[in-house]
Formats: structure tokens, sequence, C-alpha cells
């Protein structure tokens, strides 16, 4: 038996993962429209949402609180997969939504025989709904949703952190990233989906921070990343 892929952790994913399709098909068409529009480059166009986001990210979440915006199945079991890999015990999660992501974390924990998952979430309606789907899931017990800013939720985890999903605000992934950076255990394992922040990839792209890193082929367009805490 198997958390993923058996009892209610299996049945939940599949029924939102339907409702995130039929939630999100319209702006998920709008981003990839923005993206490959022939007058402006992808870059341009990435660069036009971190503008808006660092004039208020709060803002422009608040304008997606009824969007999943969730990862694929393929990035949500290579999450499971890499947190069963490096055998985590507590993972931290910037970005729960309505805790599609979340589940596949929880579903590793279980599997690894137990641990903790901390997420934030700035919308309190998410994380209602985040809430009760873990508890459909049969995880609950395995996370703690924090609801608010993460760079006040994230300050004190409990321990070393083995796996960071950044999947939240991607122009605050630098800060979240040196937020909980203390935290984060020798060998963790940061996964990033959306990481178009050009001082977010230095960063982690500089073995001299402690990091290696490399994008990865999954979901083209989405920015999907990876890096190893090596120091």
């Amino acid at each position: 038996m198997h958390a993923l892929t058996t009892g209610p952790a299996a049945a939940t994913l599949e029924m939102l993962h339907r409702d995130a399709d039929a939630s999100d098909s319209k702006i998920m068409a709008e981003m990839m429209a923005i993206m490959n529009a022939p007058d402006a480059s992808p870059e341009q166009a990435i660069a036009g949402m971190l503008a808006q986001e660092r004039a208020d990210y709060r803002a422009v979440y608040r304008g997606y609180a009824g969007n999943f915006l969730a990862v694929s199945p393929t990035y949500g079991r290579f999450l499971y997969m890499v947190a069963r890999a490096c055998k985590a015990r507590r993972i931290v999660e910037f970005g729960t939504s309505m805790g599609i992501s979340t589940i596949y974390l929880a579903a590793a924990l279980r599997d690894n025989g137990g641990g903790r998952l901390v997420g934030s979430e700035l919308e309190a309606s998410k994380v209602a709904r985040a809430r009760a789907n873990l508890q459909a899931a049969g995880l609950a017990d395995l996370v703690e949703i924090r609801e608010g800013d993460a760079l006040e939720t994230l300050r004190d985890v409990g321990g070393p952190i083995d796996l960071l999903l950044l999947d939240g605000a991607f122009s605050l992934y630098l800060s979240v990233l040196k937020l909980v950076e203390p935290q984060l255990a020798s060998g963790a394992a940061i996964l990033a989906e959306n990481a178009f922040e050009p001082a977010y990839q230095d960063y982690v792209g500089d073995p001299a921070n402690g990091y290696l890193a490399q994008s990865l082929p999954l979901d083209e367009g989405r920015g999907n990343a990876f890096a190893v805490r090596i120091a």
C-alpha cells in the first residue's frame, strides 16, 4: 500500500486535478497567450509579471483567490519521488493554494514513515479549502498550514528542512529561500515552479552560495528548477 497511489489520497487528487483543469483553463490560456504574444518575447512577458508582483504581490494573488494555480500530475509525482528519495521528514511549502502539491508531498511523508509539512498560504479561503482537501486525502495529521505572508509565517518551522517547495509569488522566491536558509539541512532539495526571477536563478546557480542547481525538463514553459543545498 502506498499513500499516493491507493486509498483516499489518490481519489482526492483525481478529483482536484479535474476541478483545477475546469477552474483554471481560461486563466492558463490567457497566460500562455501573453507568453507567446508575437509583439513581445517570453522574457518581456515574464519581466512584466515580475514588475506587477513587485509593486503589490498581495493584490496580484488576491486576484487568483478562486484559482487553483496547481502543479500538474507529472510534477506532483516528481515532488513525491524527490521527497521519497531524500527520505524527507520535514518539508516546507511556500504557496499551498488548494493543497494539491501538499497532498503529493504529505503522501511521501506518510510513506517515509511520518514527518511534518509546514505550508504557507496568503488567502484565507484557500487555507480552508486546502485543509478540507487534506482531510479528505487522509493526510491532515502530517500538515500544518499557516495563513499569512510567508515572510512572517516561515521564520521558524521547528527544525531542519529536508525539502523546500517554492510555488507562490515568484518575485519572493529568493527572499523566502534566504529566510529559511539557516534551517535547510545539508543535502536539502529545493524545488521551484515558475523560477523566473533572475536574482533567484543567479543565487542558486552560484556554488559559492552553497547550492547546485539546474532547470528541469518538466511542464515546459513553467520554469521548473531544482537545487540542492551543498553547504
